[in-house]
């Protein structure tokens, strides 16, 4: 059940690393090009798909979450000494460096996106949200893609070690 549980933690961590990862070399860049209204017109749609609870990506971001605790949680009785420390300090670099962030930081800065009438603003305006939006939201997706990155390699090498 603890490698069941640690296979699928990798996995979907994995992609969670690989998502903040485009965002945070391309999406974002590509964005950033971008005149201000175009910028938050296509940040809004971006996250449209996410927020309007797209079923695969759910899936995968409170999987990765719950899958990851699952394998700590059976993970204290399959494992012993420093392995079992080393799966409990992924599991809280995961949940306190990706997902604490995520709620707490980057969601609520989708959420102003969201809010905006982008039919109806002036140039200033979208200038503002842009200035409060942009540089506090990649700033906290290059500590999110840093933690999930660090937790996928470490889960990998744990697979192997388990595995082996």
């Amino acid at each position: 059940m603890f490698e069941t549980a640690l296979v699928l933690a990798t996995f979907l961590c994995s992609l969670i690393a690989g998502f903040l990862f485009a965002f945070a070399i391309a999406v974002m860049p590509g964005l950033r090009r971008l005149d201000d209204t175009g910028f938050l017109r296509a940040f809004k749609a971006i996250d449209g798909i996410i927020q309007g609870n797209q079923p695969v990506f759910l899936v995968v971001w409170v999987g990765s979450a719950l899958a990851l605790m699952a394998a700590a949680v059976l993970g204290l009785n399959a494992q012993e000494g420093s392995a079992r420390i080393q799966l409990i300090v992924i599991t809280l670099v995961y949940l306190l460096g990706v997902q604490v962030p995520t709620i707490a930081i980057n969601v609520p800065l989708n959420n102003a996106i969201q809010k905006l009438d982008l039919e109806a603003i002036e140039a200033a305006g979208a200038r503002r949200a842009r200035e409060a939006f942009e540089a506090r939201w990649n700033r906290w997706n290059v500590v999110r893609t840093i933690c999930a990155c660090v937790v996928s390699a470490s889960l990998s090498l744990i697979v192997i070690r388990v595995v082996d």
